[in-house]
Formats: C-alpha cells, structure tokens, sequence
C-alpha cells in the first residue's frame, strides 16, 4: 500500500516549497532549535569522553566506567518513559527547555567538580549525584524538543521539520568535537604541564568546563529571546487540552497506551540490537581507539567521532526529502542493514582508513531511518500526548543503552586489553552479529507489520 494517496500527491507543497516555508520558520522554532544545538555540543561532547573522565580522574575502572555511563544514558530513556517527557505537555516545549537545561547545567557543573570532593568514596558518590541529575535533565529536554517542533510546524513542514531536528542536533556535535580536542590540548599545555598526543586523556577536564560554559549560554539565550510572548504568536499547535474524563482504572489507564498494540511494540523492540551499536560509539570505541591506535590518533579521537554527525547533517535532510513517500518499515530495513553490516571494515587489523570507512557506512545507514522514526512516533500521538509517547518509543533506546555497559568493559579487557595479545577483530565481529538481528527481524516481518502502518501524506 502507498504511503501516499494520489490526492496528496497533487495537494501537497513541493520540496522546495515546503524547504522554504520551513526557512522562513518563526523564531520559536529556531529558539527550540537553539537548544537542540547548544545541548547536541555539550551532552554528546561529555558523553564522547566521559568513559576516559571517570577511569582517568574519578578512578573506576574500565568496565566501572562503561557501567557508569551506560546507566547515565540508560536514565535519560528512564526518565522520559517515567514521566519527565510529561513535563513538556504541561509545561510546554519553552518552560521545559529552560528547566531542563538548568537542570542539566547542575548536573555538568557537579561531574567536573567530583574529583575534587575527597576521599574516594566521596568522588564516587558525587560522581553518580551528578549522573542522576544529568540523566534527569535530558530526559526532560529531548522529548521537548520532538514537542517543541510539533508545536512550530505544520502539516506542510512536519517531515523537514523532524529532519532539521535531528540534523541540527548532529551539527552541534560535529562543532563540540571539532573544538573539543583543541580546548583539551590547550588546557593541558596551561594547567597539566602536558602535551595532547602522549597521553589521550590529558585535558579532558578543560573541555569539560567548556561545555558547560556552552550550557551556562544556552540557558541564558533561552531565557531572554523565548518569552510567552514568543511562544504566544509563533505556536501552531498549541497543546490540546486533555478530553474530560472520570476517573479510571489502572487497566483503563494501561489500555489507553501504545504499549497495548503488539505490532507497535515489536517495531520499537526490534531496533534494540542494532541500538547496541549506538551505544558502543561511546562505550566501546573511545577505549578501542586509544588503545589500539598510535597516541596522536587517540588525542584527536573526537574529531574521528565528529565524522559521524558530519554526515548526519547532510544526508539527513537529503534522505528525508527523497524518501518522504517511502514507508518506515522499508527505511528501517535498508538503514539497520548498512549501520550493522558497516562493522565488516573493523574485523581485520586496526585501520585508521578503515576505521573511517565504518564511521561513513555506519552515519548513512543511520541518516536512512532516524528522523522517520521520531516522525512516525510523534503522528501517533495526539498533541497533547507527544511526550509521553516519545517516552514509550524509547523504552527500548533505554534497554539498549542500559544492558550495552554491563558487557562492553568486559569485552573490551578481553579482546583489546590495554597490555597484552589484542584480538579487535573478535570483539566486532560479535558486535556486529548483535546488530543484524535487527534487519533481519524487520525483514522478517515486514508483511505483519506493513498491514499495521497507516497511510502518510507526503
């Protein structure tokens, strides 16, 4: 069945029509835009060093550290399908950013302080304060955001506006881990008395405090420039009023979510192996690279991390745009496909070429299929219901981010150690085994979950 009938065709904008509405958006959708990049520098420019931070300066060890931040990302997903993404329906997508991003600056503030706090039972302590906190605040923010740009799009610019989202946020990535290497090697040159190349994790703690001065300005931007009186004029959508209703049950309350259809719930699961790859991006690949590559490499390992979002940025939009009238299943297929079967290029002796090669493969499978489902999540919700919704569609995002941690340090001492025999080749290749369940899973029930789909205009 097409995902857009024949009158859609006729009635709807063009591209570029709908690429210049979109351009011509009002501030309020640039200003949740404005968060969305502030936060895409300093949530994804910690989190690339954040393994190295707490091994480093905290002193877990390497699997206490993957542990630690998998359970950081894992409460970011928590959060939202426990309510947090709720606050954004009751406050609104502009009060939510603003308390979540001050939120989330406590949180920052309070990770670079925690090597300081004392004792070691103190750090420790003040260290997974700080992770909580954090975790809260982005709980909160990213389903304001997916908020924010349905209340400042419409039907005509829904599908670019999602896009823009998620490329937008990829773009505060690339210039956070464009930067962050630079800050880093500065800040230990100044205050650690060392070079950036002999030691991967000097000045890790500079760049730390930089991003949190990107924090400290998004907050301030937000809440000077997005008044009510912004929020009043630009809004499209303003949230729906709830309907009227008695009190229920809490099977009636259950039944009234989306975790009831089977085929809503198998298309959201089934993504969790290919999430795991996700997840060792952060997880898995700062400690195989500095371990595995020469010193000089590992130094600058956020700008190989960067060539991720790079693509995003581009191809996002690019692919959203030419495959607007494709349906979501087909998309899932093909993207999980290209980011599983990209783990090829790392079962072989380390490879800075190919290393790169896998980033590519990996970022346009993943520009395949991201922002469609963030927008088939958010049609599926009724507007005043969007946050929660998207809180449920991560349910899996959550179990993914959560279970990766628990194996990935213990993989990573036994197949690259940091001395001894290295054997990389063997730890991809189970990762990749890992991430094909995912496509073969979608290719398998395609025809099951095709009759669920509904028709999208385009």
């Amino acid at each position: 069945m097409s995902d857009a009938s024949p009158v859609a065709e006729s009635t709807a904008p063009t591209l570029r029509q709908s690429l210049g509405i979109l351009l011509k958006a009002s501030r309020g959708f640039w200003l949740v835009n404005w968060v969305n990049f502030g936060d895409g520098i300093a949530y994804f420019g910690l989190l690339a060093l954040m393994t190295l931070f707490l091994e480093d300066r905290v002193k877990m060890s390497a699997h206490g550290s993957t542990v630690a931040v998998s359970v950081f990302t894992g409460l970011v997903t928590l959060f939202m399908v426990l309510g947090a993404g709720a606050l954004s329906d009751r406050l609104g997508s502009r009060r939510a950013l603003s308390v979540s991003m001050a939120i989330v600056l406590a949180g920052r503030v309070l990770l670079v302080l925690a090597p300081n706090a004392g004792a070691a039972a103190l750090v420790t302590a003040v260290a997974w304060a700080s992770i909580v906190c954090m975790g809260f605040g982005e709980g909160v923010i990213q389903p304001a955001m997916y908020a924010g740009v349905k209340e400042y799009t419409d039907a005509r610019t829904a599908t670019l506006g999602y896009a823009f989202l998620y490329s937008i946020m990829n773009l505060g990535i690339v210039a956070g881990e464009a930067i962050s290497p630079l800050v880093r090697e500065t800040w230990a040159k100044r205050f650690e008395g060392a070079e950036g190349a002999p030691k991967p994790t000097a000045g890790i703690t500079g760049a730390f405090w930089f991003f949190i001065g990107v924090s400290a300005l998004v907050l301030l931007v937000n809440l000077l420039l997005f008044t009510r009186k912004v929020e009043l004029r630009d809004r499209v959508k303003p949230p729906e009023a709830p309907p009227e209703e008695g009190p229920k049950t809490l099977g009636e309350k259950l039944k009234a979510l989306p975790i009831t259809d089977v085929r809503f719930v198998f298309f959201i699961f089934v993504l969790l192996p290919v999430r795991t790859l996700f997840a060792h991006q952060w997880l898995t690949m700062p400690h195989y690279v500095t371990r595995c590559f020469p010193a000089e490499v590992g130094a600058r390992w956020e700008w190989v991390n960067g060539l991720n979002p790079l693509i995003i940025v581009v191809a996002v939009p690019v692919l959203a745009a030419l495959t607007r009238t494709r349906r979501v299943i087909d998309m899932m297929i093909a993207g999980t496909l290209v980011s599983a079967g990209a783990t090829v290029l790392l079962m072989t002796r380390p490879s800075l070429g190919l290393l790169l090669g896998y980033v590519v493969l990996f970022s346009l499978g993943e520009a395949l299929w991201s922002s469609r489902f963030l927008e088939y999540v958010a049609d599926l919700a009724p507007a005043h219901r969007v946050g929660i919704y998207m809180g449920i569609a991560g349910l899996p995002w959550f179990v993914a981010k959560t279970i990766t941690g628990f194996y990935a340090g213990a993989l990573l001492d036994r197949f690259v150690p940091e001395h001894g025999a290295q054997t990389p080749h063997m730890l991809w290749m189970i990762h990749g085994a890992v991430g094909l369940l995912s496509p073969i899973g979608l290719l398998v029930a395609r025809r099951w979950l095709l009759t669920h789909a509904p028709a999208k205009p385009a």
